[in-house]
């Protein structure tokens, strides 16, 4: 699709007016995001997705329309996986629900120049090597084949290399000082919690991005058409991440359906050369997958873990 200066630039500054719109305005006040409210954002921000598809559509026809559509539900669905680390992290730090929005805008503008970043040098190691795409297929396929037979135990956020490094070289201190990352007390610079909070999403996001960026590269390798899906899913993150935080976790077999869709991605990479798979038939593919584990998650949730009985305390009996 192509598409001069002046149309990176008018996307780029839509944008960035609606992240300021966002926080500027109708966030401007710190205060708890309910379900009510994220649902809103979500389907605003899903629309607008659908909308800018439709241009899309009139613009350069039904194929670049559709991979902009498969690429935006990969990175949907993706995105479902990164919401159970940012609950993680919330939860271990134990951040005020009025200041995780604020968080999460600023992760979402981080993630964005990073993934604009990984996608223009993907771009470009596309364009000039070949053999690079068999090895983002062979990666989606490792990737997915761990995720589906690996069983991951709960990690200890303690142990996290980011977190112990940062509590090494950033001076911190020892409570959350409002919705600031940064205070000053006693002439002296002092990071918050809250920055901690915000820099392990950002590594977070920089690790799921490894994983995102070349499954859509599996659909085109146009730029535009990369980039605007990523940013529009990347986007409707927050509000998403707010409608899901207390149910993500029953979620239960989101790994493999995960798991299958990142393998059916690297194996179309891996027999581009031989045949190409339709776009249609890829976002058919990722839709009866993932409608699956949603409906397997919600017929056969997780247990819930068995309460232990409290034992009677010992009376010592004594006779007169």
């Amino acid at each position: 699709m192509q598409i001069g200066f002046w149309g990176w630039l008018l996307f780029n500054a839509f944008i960035l007016g609606m992240l300021a719109l966002d926080l500027g305005v109708f966030h401007r006040r710190a205060h708890e995001v309910h379900v009510r409210e994220a649902l809103r954002w979500t389907v605003v921000w899903f629309l607008l997705a659908l909308t800018f598809n439709g241009w899309i559509y009139f613009r350069a026809g039904t194929e670049t329309a559709l991979q902009f559509l498969t690429g935006y539900v990969i990175e949907k669905t993706l995105s479902i996986d990164n919401i159970f680390v940012m609950v993680m992290i919330f939860s271990f730090f134990g951040v005020p629900l009025k200041y995780q929005h604020k968080v999460l805008f600023w992760g979402v503008l981080g993630a964005l120049v990073m993934r604009g970043t990984f996608i223009g040098i993907g771009t470009y190691a596309l364009h000039h090597w070949h053999a690079v795409m068999y090895l983002f297929g062979a990666l989606l396929v490792v990737t997915g084949v761990r995720m589906v037979f690996k069983q991951e135990d709960q990690p200890d956020m303690n142990k996290n290399v980011i977190l112990r490094l940062a509590r090494q070289l950033l001076p911190v201190s020892h409570h959350f000082e409002g919705k600031h990352f940064f205070v000053r007390q006693r002439g002296r610079l002092l990071a918050t919690p809250l920055f901690i909070v915000l820099l392990l999403i950002e590594v977070s996001d920089l690790i799921f991005a490894v994983d995102s960026i070349p499954a859509i590269f599996a659909i085109t390798d146009d730029t535009f058409i990369v980039y605007t899906s990523n940013v529009f899913a990347i986007l409707g993150l927050r509000s998403l991440y707010f409608v899901l935080r207390d149910i993500v976790t029953r979620f239960t077999y989101l790994k493999y359906g995960l798991g299958v869709v990142l393998v059916f991605i690297g194996v179309k990479m891996l027999i581009a050369d031989i045949y190409e798979v339709p776009t249609l038939i890829s976002l058919l593919v990722l839709t009866v997958v993932f409608g699956i584990t949603i409906v397997v998650s919600s017929k056969f949730p997780p247990p819930e873990p068995a309460v232990q009985p409290v034992p009677a305390p010992e009376v010592e009996v004594v006779e007169v």
